[in-house]
């Protein structure tokens, strides 16, 4: 039906591949001052990494941590590095070459994930990042959220289409993979609104996608908003049924990296039908069988 995850890296490394959710203890520029201080208007405290690893210098050490968190699960597994909170390229290049080489040195670390910013991608970053990607490979993923600039400056997401589009060239002429988090259900947004941040990245032939349902967590400006009934969450239907329209948007390569996403129980306000994990991918998954919802079966249209 759809390029999932689980099957391309299973086809690619021979066996499952899990995540450890790793910090590298860094900041943001629309935290630190740099461009704001309270972050995204949908941001939590743990800058989106609230399942990832306590920070420490140590990353052997949160590699481990990470690994027996998973090991009910995880048999025989292999893995990927992921560095997940906050932006993780806001450091220094030789700070940042500890990190990241440190992480891929186990045999069974196969793979490096970076979860950044398009402006927070100097050419130094992404010549580290591409002599990394020699040894295993690297995935850096890339929060666009949206095309749409009125929504981008609604969300503070600070910067323009422009620098993504600067960023996603260099890091595929540099032989790197880029992933791209885009969330469904932004206050404001129309479908249309959607299916166009869609196709543009099915034109612009990026390697990954995350599909994101939009969280109201505890705690920040959107729960503000949300409280004072300036917008309204999706229905599940609804979610599934622009969800279906996104997959079919998108041409057969591109991976699907994520369906829906994560928010900690404890910070959800809305919407809750989000918190039953198990739930909603069971329904995604017999909604699709039952529309036979095919990858790229839209994909031509303009």
């Amino acid at each position: 039906m759809f390029n999932s995850f689980n099957n391309a890296m299973k086809n690619r490394f021979g066996c499952k591949i899990y995540k450890l959710t790793l910090s590298g203890g860094m900041s943001c520029p629309t935290r630190d001052g740099t461009l704001g201080t309270r972050g995204c208007i949908f941001c939590s405290a743990k800058g989106s990494g609230d399942f990832a690893a306590k920070p420490c210098n140590n990353i052997s050490e949160q590699i481990q941590n990470a690994k027996k968190l998973i090991s009910s699960k995880a048999k025989n597994a292999k893995y990927i590095a992921y560095f997940q909170d906050y932006t993780n390229t806001y450091a220094p290049t030789e700070r940042l070459r500890y990190l990241f080489t440190e992480a891929i040195i186990p045999d069974d670390i196969v793979a490096l994930s970076v979860a950044t910013r398009p402006d927070c991608l100097p050419d130094d970053v992404i010549e580290l990042l591409s002599e990394i990607n020699k040894s295993k490979p690297v995935f850096i993923e890339l929060g666009l959220q949206t095309i749409h600039e009125s929504t981008a400056e609604y969300i503070r997401r600070g910067y323009t289409l422009d620098i993504f589009e600067d960023a996603v060239t260099r890091l595929k002429a540099a032989g790197i993979e880029v992933v791209v988090h885009i969330i469904i259900g932004l206050p404001y947004e129309t479908e249309e609104m959607i299916y166009d941040t869609v196709k543009y990245l099915a034109r612009i032939k990026i390697d990954g996608i995350k599909l994101q349902l939009l969280h109201v967590l505890k705690d920040t400006d959107l729960a503000e908003e949300y409280e004072q009934r300036k917008f309204e969450v999706l229905t599940i239907d609804k979610y599934i049924d622009i969800l279906e329209n996104c997959v079919r948007l998108l041409p057969p390569e591109t991976i699907i990296h994520r369906l829906t996403g994560d928010g900690a129980k404890k910070d959800l306000i809305a919407p809750l039908w989000s918190a039953d994990k198990k739930n909603v991918l069971n329904t995604i998954n017999i909604r699709f069988r039952e529309h036979n919802v095919i990858q790229g079966s839209l994909y031509n249209v303009k």
